[in-house]
């Protein structure tokens, strides 16, 4: 049995390389961290993290510290299952989602990574292991970029070894993203898997026109156009729309997935490992996605997030997200050819730059 010894918790604000935006968060110019490292009586240390795009994180970060950390000391770190279903009702009636649910994804994240090193195997493989090959898009926060700088960070993903991209959409007029999303299916070619993401703007009778309206582009999906509360809405996109549908980033549960699921409102589930209950929940909605034969994508973390659909024989596509984290990342994600590549190295194989981030701590 290897015990918990303590939990370390971090907090961080990571500036962005240039300032983003989409159509509802509104202009970011950075990101919260929240890092756990979990360390047994052994001395073994294993890493979780979550994120937000710029508020809550010291919530997050003092859930961790105040309410996790005395309930999982001195717990066996291997009964990830039993600290999972132990914390969540613990937690359960001032939380239930927000950032409980993100604090509980991280101590989540560190427990496995810590049993995957103890026991000198990647992630990916102790998850169950299909290929550590897999494919993955190049995500742009880029809703505000002139039509030019678009193309032109376009031509520098596809230098890095993209073989897919997405793109934001949302702005104040239809026929603007139109004509964007067109220009970006010229730009690319007529066969290139090419996303939008709307990040939740649109009524449902707006979100089935913008499908619409893109069907001639050939969009690989559609992710995000309405509100992830509204699951009746979500059938209807896909019902009279016409595009598949990527959801899911903005969804807190297992159980959140199984009704957007069986109502048919989406066509790409797509979990987030960092808010979505950890690594133990995104699995098992990535094997709920498999009953239903549909193809799971992933929101954000890629660095761990690649074990986990290389885990999953009905992975699709792994968001590489546009954050500035590989500046704290000792070995950032490797891109071949259209694949993201699953390290070889026991744990997540993540290792950062704490004395860099000390200089952002929050």
């Amino acid at each position: 049995m290897s015990k918990i010894h303590s939990v370390s918790t971090g907090f961080y604000r990571v500036p962005l390389p240039e300032i983003l935006t989409d159509s509802m968060h509104g202009i970011m110019r950075d990101f919260e961290l929240v890092t756990a490292v979990v360390r047994d009586e052994d001395g073994a240390e294993g890493m979780g993290y979550t994120f937000t795009v710029g508020r809550n994180g010291g919530a997050i970060a003092n859930i961790i510290s105040r309410e996790m950390t005395p309930s999982i000391t001195g717990r066996d770190a291997d009964l990830i299952e039993a600290i999972w279903h132990m914390l969540w009702w613990e937690t359960h009636y001032g939380g239930r989602g927000g950032p409980t649910v993100l604090a509980l994804s991280a101590v989540d994240m560190a427990l496995w990574d810590l049993k995957a090193r103890k026991q000198s195997q990647p992630l990916w493989k102790l998850l169950g292991g299909f290929s550590d090959r897999v494919p993955c898009y190049a995500g742009g926060i880029d809703l505000e970029l002139p039509l030019p700088k678009l193309l032109a960070q376009t031509d520098r993903n596809l230098e890095r070894g993209f073989r897919a991209i997405k793109m934001k959409v949302g702005r104040k007029r239809l026929s603007e993203d139109v004509e964007r999303v067109a220009a970006m299916r010229k730009h690319l070619g007529p066969d290139f898997p090419l996303m939008a993401d709307a990040n939740m703007k649109w009524t449902v009778d707006e979100a089935i026109r913008a499908a619409r309206a893109f069907a001639p582009s050939d969009l690989t999906w559609l992710e995000e156009p309405i509100s992830p509360d509204d699951i009746a809405g979500h059938a209807r996109v896909v019902r009279e729309g016409g595009l598949p549908i990527a959801a899911g980033e903005n969804l807190r549960t297992l159980w959140d997935f199984k009704h957007l699921i069986a109502s048919g409102g989406v066509t790409f589930p797509e979990p987030d490992v960092t808010n979505c209950g950890g690594i133990t929940h995104f699995m098992k909605i990535a094997h709920l996605a498999e009953a239903f034969n549909l193809p799971v994508t992933s929101h954000g973390a890629h660095d761990v997030t690649v074990h986990l659909l290389a885990a999953a024989p009905n992975r699709s596509y792994l968001e590489a997200h546009g954050f500035g984290l590989d500046r704290y990342i000792a070995e950032p994600l490797k891109i071949e050819d259209g694949f993201a590549i699953a390290p070889s190295t026991p744990g997540h194989g993540i290792s950062f730059d704490w004395k860099g981030l000390d200089a952002i701590r929050a």
